[in-house]
C-alpha cells in the first residue's frame, strides 16, 4: 500500500515557485499524487484596503488540488507548521520554494517511504546545488553549503505522527535558519529515527540579494543564541552544524575595539600614558588587521582569481564585508543572547510554549447565536460562560473575544449597534483584555475574517505575546481554521451549526466551555 502523503511549501513569493509547482507536476504523473498540496503564503499582510488573494499572483495552478495558506509574514517555521496542521496524511514532505524536482522524485519519494520502518520520522531527500563552470563567488559557495546541510527542510518527509509528538517547528525561530535542526534535535530525542533517502531535489543558486547579502546573514547568530539556550553548549555537535567562526570574530572584534579604544586615550584630553595608548593601539590594530585579513584571504581563496570574469566585484565586496561580518555576527549574537537568556530571566521554555490566552469567538460560544444580532436585549450567555472566563482570569490567563461581523460590511447593522451588542455581552461575562472583530463580508478577501489569521494575530500582537500562546475556542471550523492559520492552539464546542466535517477535521473537540479548561 502506498503510504499517503502531503506536499507543503512556505513561499515569499519569490519567482522560482512557479518552476517547482511545474516540477511536481511532470513529477507527480510519474509517481504517487499526493493527496494535498498546500503552498503557504508567508508574505506580510498588506495594509489596509490593499489585501489582493495572493492565489492571484503565485502564478498558474499546474498541480491539481493545489491550496494557498495566508499566515502574514511570521517566519518559514510558523508557515509549515500551518501547512502540516492543514492535512491529516501520514507523511508530510516540505519544499522550499526555490527548488525543482526532478522527473521521478514522487517514484524516488515511494520508495524512501516504502522502507522506513515505524520508528522512522523523517526521510531527507539529497540537495544538489549545480554551480557554474567558473570558480564560485562566496555567495555561490554558500549556498552550495546546502548539500551536506544535516535535515533541511528543502527537501524533508516527515511523519505526522512525529510533528505531533513534539508539536513542529518551533515558531521563535523566524528566519530560515536552525529551525529545520531544532526540529530534528527535538524529535530525535522524542525516540524518533531520522534517515537519508534515493530521491533529490535541484537548488539554483539565486542572484545574491546586494553585495551585503553575506552580512545579513549574520541575523542568524540569534537563532544560534536561542538553539544554545534550548540545547546547551553541545548543541553544534548535536545537531550537525560543525564548527563556526564566531571564537575568530569574537577576537577580531576585541581586537577592533582595542585599538580605537587605545585611539581615544592617546588623543583625549585626560589621557595619562598617550605613548602607552599607542602602543597598545598599534598592536590591537595590528591584530584586527591580521584577523581580518586572513579572513578575507579564506573566504576569497577557492573564489575567482584575477582575471576571471568578475573579480574585481567580488574582491572588493570579500574585503567589505570581511570587515563587517565580525561586528555584525558578534553584535547578533549578543542581541540573541539578551533576548532569549537574560530578558527572559535566564530561562526559555521549551516548545510548546504554555498558553498564556484564550480566545473566543463570540456568537454561538460565549453567547446564543443570534443571526446579524443588533439588540443588546437579546444577548443571552452560554451556561457556563461566566464561570469559565472567571476561572481563567483566577488562574492567571487574558481572555479575549474574535468575533465575525459581516452584518456590517453587508450594510445590515452599523458599527454603532454591533459595539452596543458587545458593550453587552461585557457586562455579562467580565472584562476582556483583547477585543478584535472583522466587519467584512466573504467576498472581500480581508485577512481577518475567520478562517483567515488576522483576528488571533491582532489579539496575540495586543496581549504581546507569540500566537503560540494563545487558544482559540469556537464552535464552527472557521475558528478551528483561524487558529490553524494563525499558529495558536484550537478547541471546537459544537453546536446544532457544527457540520459534522467540521467536528471530524478539529484536532480537540470539548462537548461543553468547562471542559474547554481542562482540555488546555
Amino acid at each position: 500500500m502506498i503510504p499517503s502523503y502531503s506536499i507543503v511549501v512556505p513561499t515569499v513569493g519569490r519567482p522560482e515557485l512557479p518552476a517547482l509547482l511545474g516540477s511536481l507536476r511532470i513529477a507527480c504523473a510519474g509517481g504517487p499524487e499526493p493527496v494535498d498540496v498546500v503552498v503557504v503564503d508567508d508574505r506580510p499582510f498588506p495594509g489596509p484596503g490593499h489585501e489582493p488573494n495572493p492565489a492571484l499572483d503565485l502564478g498558474t495552478d499546474p498541480v491539481p488540488g493545489v491550496r494557498v495558506l495566508r499566515t502574514g509574514g511570521r517566519g518559514p517555521a510558523a508557515a509549515r507548521n500551518v501547512g502540516w496542521r492543514s492535512v491529516r496524511t501520514e507523511w508530510v514532505a516540505f519544499l522550499d520554494d526555490d527548488v525543482v524536482v526532478p522527473e521521478r522524485w514522487a517514484a524516488a519519494l515511494e520508495q524512501d517511504l516504502a522502507v522506513a520502518g515505524p520508528d522512522v520520522a523523517g526521510v531527507q531527500g539529497r540537495i544538489v546545488v549545480p554551480l557554474p563552470t567558473h570558480r564560485p563567488t562566496d555567495f555561490e559557495r554558500n549556498t552550495a553549503g546546502l548539500e551536506t546541510a544535516a535535515w533541511a527542510t528543502a527537501d524533508m518527509v516527515y511523519r505526522r505522527a512525529a510533528l505531533l509528538t513534539v508539536h513542529g517547528f518551533d515558531e521563535r525561530f523566524v528566519r530560515a535558519y536552525r529551525e529545520d535542526a531544532d526540529l530534528a534535535l527535538r524529535v530525535r530525542k522524542a525516540g524518533w529515527e531520522l534517515e537519508h533517502g534515493v530521491r533529490f531535489v535541484e537548488h539554483p543558486v539565486r542572484a545574491a540579494a546586494g553585495p551585503l547579502a553575506s552580512v545579513r546573514a549574520q541575523a542568524g547568530n540569534a537563532d544560534d543564541a536561542l538553539l544554545r539556550t534550548l540545547h546547551g553548549r553541545d548543541w553544534r555537535r548535536l545537531t550537525g552544524a560543525g564548527r563556526g567562526r564566531l571564537p575568530w570574530h569574537l577576537a577580531t572584534v576585541a581586537a577592533g575595539l582595542t585599538a580605537l579604544g587605545g585611539c581615544l586615550a592617546a588623543v583625549g584630553p585626560a589621557a595619562r600614558d598617550p605613548r602607552a595608548a599607542r602602543t597598545s593601539a598599534v598592536l590591537a590594530g595590528s591584530a584586527w588587521a591580521g584577523l581580518t585579513a586572513a579572513f578575507a584571504a579564506r573566504r576569497l581563496a577557492p573564489g575567482p582569481r584575477r582575471g576571471d570574469e568578475g573579480y574585481g566585484p567580488e574582491l572588493r565586496r570579500m574585503v567589505l564585508t570581511s570587515v563587517l561580518i565580525p561586528f555584525a555576527a558578534v553584535g547578533r549574537r549578543l542581541q540573541g543572547t539578551w533576548r532569549w537568556r537574560r530578558a527572559l530571566g535566564g530561562r526559555v521554555p521549551a516548545w510548546p510554549l504554555p498558553i498564556r490566552a484564550v480566545l473566543f469567538d463570540r456568537d454561538g460560544t460565549l453567547v446564543h447565536d443570534v443571526p446579524y444580532n443588533g439588540d443588546p436585549d437579546a444577548v443571552v450567555p452560554v451556561p457556563g460562560a461566566r464561570r469559565v472566563l472567571d476561572g481563567l482570569r483566577a488562574d492567571g490567563l487574558r481572555v479575549g473575544v474574535v468575533s465575525n461581523q459581516s452584518a456590517i460590511g453587508r450594510g445590515l447593522l452599523t458599527s454603532a449597534r454591533v459595539d452596543a451588542v458587545d458593550e453587552r455581552v461585557r457586562r455579562l461575562l467580565g472584562p476582556f483584555d483583547t477585543w478584535q472583530r472583522c466587519p467584512h463580508r466573504p467576498e472581500d478577501e480581508c485577512t481577518c475574517r475567520k478562517p483567515e489569521p488576522g483576528l488571533v494575530l491582532r489579539a496575540a500582537a495586543e496581549l504581546r505575546m507569540f500566537p503560540a500562546e494563545c487558544a482559540v475556542v469556537g464552535d464552527i471550523g472557521s475558528d478551528v481554521g483561524a487558529a490553524v492559520a494563525s499558529g495558536a492552539r484550537s478547541v471546537l464546542v459544537p453546536t446544532e451549526v457544527t457540520r459534522r466535517e467540521e467536528l471530524s477535521a478539529a484536532p480537540v473537540v470539548a462537548a461543553t466551555l468547562d471542559e474547554v479548561v481542562t482540555l488546555l
